[in-house]
């Protein structure tokens, strides 16, 4: 990907004030970075930020982090929270893989994955986000109540998605394959891939799920 290059970009994370640095020392206690106890929902894979950016400005009683691996990427997103200046947005550079050591039980509650990278190859399954190894990391930081929502415009993902749902022994709250022209279109905040495929003619697929009663 292009933006994975753009110079300076890394350097940048590290002195950002809407970076959180250093986050697996806020682990438990994140909201410390806010200064408040609002609840904390977060984006997984976050790309530039459009959808988190619009969340925290519609929502200013949320705080949101947006999490992203790569730094030309991120900076995107920091370049829209420059102009509009959100206090309940922070971001976070780091892989996903370590959730779990950044946030700590129940500290979240709610987590969104959109558009992920569908890693096609069987093998590569379990790093896929909505794959059962990190159902198990998102049902640690999770509240008893919290969910995550999910969307696509990859079919085979979708799919793999709902089935990894079940067997992790997780609810599913909502389902549906073509979520523009479903009753649950109204107030459907709109990712960079979401209106790009969309204007495509693509059906954008998507799937709420929470964890069972005693599951945790």
């Amino acid at each position: 990907m292009r933006l994975r290059n753009v110079r300076g970009a890394r350097e940048e994370m590290l002195v950002n004030p809407h970076v959180i640095q250093e986050p697996k020392s806020f682990r438990g206690r994140m909201n410390e970075v806010f200064g408040n106890e609002k609840p904390i929902r977060i984006e997984v894979g976050m790309g530039k930020g459009q959808f988190i950016t619009a969340m925290a400005a519609e929502n200013p009683a949320v705080n949101y982090i947006g999490i992203e691996k790569y730094s030309s990427v991120l900076i995107r997103a920091i370049e829209k929270q420059e102009e509009l200046q959100l206090s309940n947005l922070k971001f976070i550079r780091m892989d996903a893989e370590e959730i779990t050591e950044v946030f700590g039980e129940a500290e979240v509650d709610r987590i969104y994955l959109n558009f992920s990278d569908p890693w096609p190859k069987d093998r590569h399954a379990k790093r896929r986000l909505t794959s059962s190894v990190f159902l198990g990391r998102y049902s640690q930081i999770l509240k008893k109540d919290g969910i995550v929502e999910f969307k696509t415009d990859n079919e085979a993902l979708f799919d793999f998605s709902v089935e990894s749902v079940l067997e992790s022994g997780w609810n599913l709250e909502l389902v549906t394959r073509d979520l523009h022209h479903s009753p649950y279109a109204e107030g459907n905040i709109m990712t960079e891939y979401e209106i790009k495929f969309s204007s495509m003619g693509n059906p954008i697929y998507k799937l709420v799920a929470s964890q069972k009663e005693g599951s945790r």
